[in-house]
């Protein structure tokens, strides 16, 4: 296949899939996986993808949903920086929800010498917590999704509805002043409203790039919840329509890490 052809290929490819790894890639249009890359980089270039370790996704659409893969190189610090602002906020004694996003994931690496309750349905989360006994570790089971590397559907929630904790910490996909806090995953976007449902004080835990788009699912409006947790000051509108609506907005920096 000639590289043009391949490069309108792989332009369909991902705005079906939204998100593929190279090596998805690669075996799709039957090459190796430095062509994909030098595709990638092109394709990046002219503004249509961002790259990522080993794959790339693109941002607009409202069923944008990333594979956990990729997600986890995608603005890592500006997830670290949220992660310890986060923990800041947590004490000894507290019971918290960690969800399945990656930045829960740099939460929880944060958080390994608390002696602290964590719910999660995160797999990942469950796999790093359980070597500390210090940490009383309730797994959430349910469907698996390997997308997500964790646990939803009606046994996740019929689990989550037992459980009243302290602080929930969750990401969304989006978030819009018009429309409020978003999803791309529905079964993902239920459970979320559960948790904040089930929790004293819940805390969207998000970076600055998600604020003003939009995804399919509704998870809540901003007044539901507590506090918002972002890496950047937002828009002078951001944090005026937040103190209208009773919310605390928390910029993480450097100095929290």
């Amino acid at each position: 296949m000639l590289t043009a052809l391949r490069r309108d290929a792989i332009r369909a490819f991902l705005s079906e899939k939204k998100s593929a790894t190279v090596l998805e890639m690669a075996k799709e249009f039957s090459v190796t996986d430095e062509t994909i890359r030098r595709d990638l980089s092109a394709l990046e270039k002219e503004g249509f993808l961002t790259k990522v370790r080993g794959g790339a996704f693109i941002q607009g659409g409202t069923l944008n949903e990333i594979d956990i893969n990729l997600r986890s190189s995608v603005s890592s610090n500006s997830k670290k920086l949220i992660a310890a602002k986060c923990q800041k906020i947590i004490k000894n004694g507290d019971s918290i929800f960690l969800d399945s996003s990656t930045t829960a994931y740099n939460i929880a690496e944060q958080i390994r010498d608390f002696r602290i309750t964590v719910l999660t349905n995160s797999l990942k989360i469950c796999d790093l917590l359980s070597a500390y006994p210090n940490i009383d570790l309730i797994c959430i089971g349910g469907t698996f999704s390997k997308k997500n590397c964790a646990f939803f559907g009606s046994i996740t929630n019929r689990v989550i509805c037992s459980y009243h904790v302290d602080k929930a910490f969750f990401s969304c996909r989006s978030a819009s002043i018009e429309f409020g806090v978003m999803d791309s995953n529905e079964k993902s976007a239920e459970l979320r409203r559960l948790v904040i449902s089930q929790s004293l004080h819940s805390y969207l835990c998000i970076d600055h790039s998600k604020l003003e788009k939009t995804s399919i699912n509704t998870i809540c409006s901003f007044r539901e919840l507590f506090a918002v947790v972002t890496d950047q000051p937002p828009a002078k509108n951001w944090s005026e329509f937040l103190a209208s609506e009773n919310v605390e907005l928390i910029i993480a920096s450097p100095s929290d890490a």
